[in-house]
């Protein structure tokens, strides 16, 4: 009777297999820290057959980071349910990054922290994600403001910087989050709605803050200042006109 013969694991499956185990040594020792042998000990493999698969070292760290950052950005486009109202897109989209992020430390810790310091072509990578998602809530934002405001011309652009202040609060959020014992993914995207939301919703409201006359006329004289001291080729300093208010939507409705 012969011996019945061993089933051949998939590559894409044995190449997942290598990936998660370098997902987590990257995450947990660091990317210089982390050692080949060690991940090939951990996804069951021989260390020749990780080349063989992913080439180098930076190769696979490479593919680590496309990974997982396909994965969050999937979770957060997931997780945000079209026909809610504003704050409850943005309240199940910061729910779903949250989430994803305290499920996965380590691939957080490989694109939040590791990739962004060993290098160029890993800090890409990531700035890559981070630019789809800010674009993401850009749209959100934007979409609801032109609702509101039933104007289908209104540039995206100018809620940009508002995106870009709302990821960089959750990327320190979640950093913060992971770190402090006791807090879960709903409890950390309700403190971003709590300092978030009650500034964009004023928004929404068509009550965007201004600053104080007196800073204004302190920016004033600041410009003027400038002019003085300006070198001959420097360009003169416009005169200072009217603050451009802020995109502006309705306020949202509960949902």
């Amino acid at each position: 009777m012969g011996v019945g013969r061993t089933k051949r694991m998939p590559r894409a499956v044995r190449e997942q297999q290598m990936l998660d185990a370098a997902v987590r040594t990257f995450g947990q020792r660091g990317y210089m820290a982390a050692s080949m042998d060690e991940i090939a000990e951990l996804a069951g493999v021989s260390k020749p057959l990780v080349y063989l698969y992913l080439n180098s070292k930076e190769d696979l760290f490479t593919a680590c980071i496309r990974r997982e950052a396909a994965a969050l950005t999937e979770a957060v486009r997931a997780g945000v349910r079209p026909g809610l109202s504003a704050d409850g897109q943005l309240w199940s989209g910061l729910r779903a990054f949250f989430t994803h992020t305290a499920r996965h430390p380590d691939a957080w810790a490989v694109l939040h922290l590791q990739a962004r310091t060993h290098g160029e072509p890993f800090a890409a990578e990531v700035a890559a994600m981070r630019e789809e998602i800010v674009a993401f809530v850009t749209q959100l934002i934007a979409a609801a403001a032109r609702e509101a405001h039933r104007d289908p011309d209104l540039p995206e652009h100018e809620v940009a910087g508002l995106a870009e202040a709302l990821v960089g609060a959750a990327e320190s959020l979640a950093d913060w989050a992971g770190a402090t014992e006791g807090v879960t993914a709903k409890q950390a995207a309700a403190t971003l709605m709590n300092f978030a939301w009650a500034g964009l919703g004023n928004l929404m409201a068509d009550l965007p803050w201004t600053a104080p006359e007196e800073d204004a006329e302190g920016d004033a004289e600041r410009d003027a200042e400038g002019e003085r001291h300006a070198g001959p080729a420097a360009v003169p300093a416009a005169a200072p006109e009217a603050a451009v208010e802020p995109v502006a939507a309705a306020a949202p409705q509960a949902g």
